[in-house]
């Protein structure tokens, strides 16, 4: 148990098993016999490896254990096998906590994540996956308008969200798995907001639509194709531009991105799909993107990012029903205890305390 926890931190800490021996003063050898069990570090040495590698103590020392399984993500040649194994261990490291905080709860405090059932059978045209968009919209009961906060919804529904601020992960966008059963999507807090509510909303529909595709079609296509129909639903865009339009002003796309959180290139693609522009004046104005510099950078302000709340909030709605104590809360937050009471002091640097 703790030679795998050595491994994963050291991984994530991007060291090699040389590199994090130099740094604690053994040899290679050690290390690798720590990792693979063959060998106990002392308390001195575990302490050591524990500051060296950036992670509390305990950490070597948790019961749980947690795998990753069916991970899904874009795949970019660019991105590291190193930065991706960082971004592993830190989901990893989060999916520990939250499974170790719902199971400290005498009943879960969130409803698992289960699929529509009023999804299509099958997904063989875009129409399908329009159909399977607007069935998660009236499942979960978000109406046409805009989802306020991405994250906040697909936590609601079960599903943990993890945003990373690993190092080197400017190629990453996200990817979807299992934690021991739990759903799970992890980000990149690196993206403006609009492209980080795309990321949530592509990863969901794999988790939505992945078992459903048809051959015919390509799995990530499709994902976005998905992500676009539930951020921007084709009624919503219709009722924004009209049925049928000759031109359209980028400033129209600009104000329809604030509004439901979509990109204004992820705006133009759902004029299209919802047949508002032709074909020609599609390509044309993405043309013109490309020449104004607009798919690396939109103009105007970026779009707010959204960060993720609810584990924080469920440890200290349990130390307030006491299912676990002081000790316990600042460990699931990877907090001190001094300094997580100190974050405690609402008012005068004194622990507010409410007799109800």
């Amino acid at each position: 148990m703790i030679g795998e926890r050595i491994k994963r931190a050291r991984k994530a800490s991007g060291l090699s098993l040389r590199g994090l021996a130099d740094k604690i003063g053994v040899s290679h050898t050690a290390i690798n016999k720590f990792e693979r069990g063959e060998l106990i570090p002392n308390s001195g040495q575990l302490l050591l490896i524990s500051q060296t590698l950036g992670v509390r103590s305990e950490f070597f020392l948790r019961s749980s254990e947690i795998t990753i399984t069916d991970l899904e993500y874009r795949k970019r040649s660019n991105l590291k096998i190193k930065v991706l194994n960082k971004i592993k261990a830190a989901a990893l490291d989060q999916a520990e906590r939250w499974i170790e905080l719902l199971g400290l709860y005498p009943e879960l405090p969130i409803k698992p994540f289960q699929l529509p059932e009023s999804l299509p059978a099958t997904i063989t045209s875009g129409e399908d996956i329009e159909n399977a968009a607007a069935a998660v919209r009236r499942a979960w009961n978000l109406g046409q308008g805009p989802i306020q906060c991405m994250i906040d919804t697909l936590e609601s529904k079960g599903i943990i969200v993890v945003v990373t601020s690993t190092d080197g992960d400017e190629t990453f966008d996200g990817f979807s798995a299992q934690a021991n059963g739990q759903r799970l999507i992890v980000v990149s807090a690196h993206w403006p907001g609009d492209r980080l509510r795309f990321t949530l909303a592509h990863e969901l529909g794999h988790l939505i639509i992945k078992d459903k595709l048809s051959p015919e079609l390509n799995e990530e296509k499709a994902c976005h194709h998905f992500a676009g129909a539930l951020l921007l639903p084709q009624e919503s865009i219709i009722e924004s531009f009209g049925m049928h339009r000759k031109n359209l002003d980028p400033k129209e796309l600009l104000l329809l991105k604030h509004a439901y959180g979509l990109s204004m290139q992820g705006c133009l693609v759902r004029a299209w799909q919802a047949a508002i522009i032709s074909q020609k004046k599609y390509q044309d104005c993405f043309r013109q993107f490309s020449r104004n510099g607009w798919r690396k950078r939109e103009p105007g302000l970026p779009y707010p990012s959204e960060q993720t709340v609810l584990f924080e909030k469920l440890v200290y709605r349990g130390l307030a029903e006491s299912y676990f104590g002081e000790s316990k809360a600042a460990q699931l937050l990877s907090m001190p205890l001094v300094a997580f009471r100190q974050s405690r002091c609402l008012q005068s640097g004194e622990l507010l305390v409410c007799k109800c």
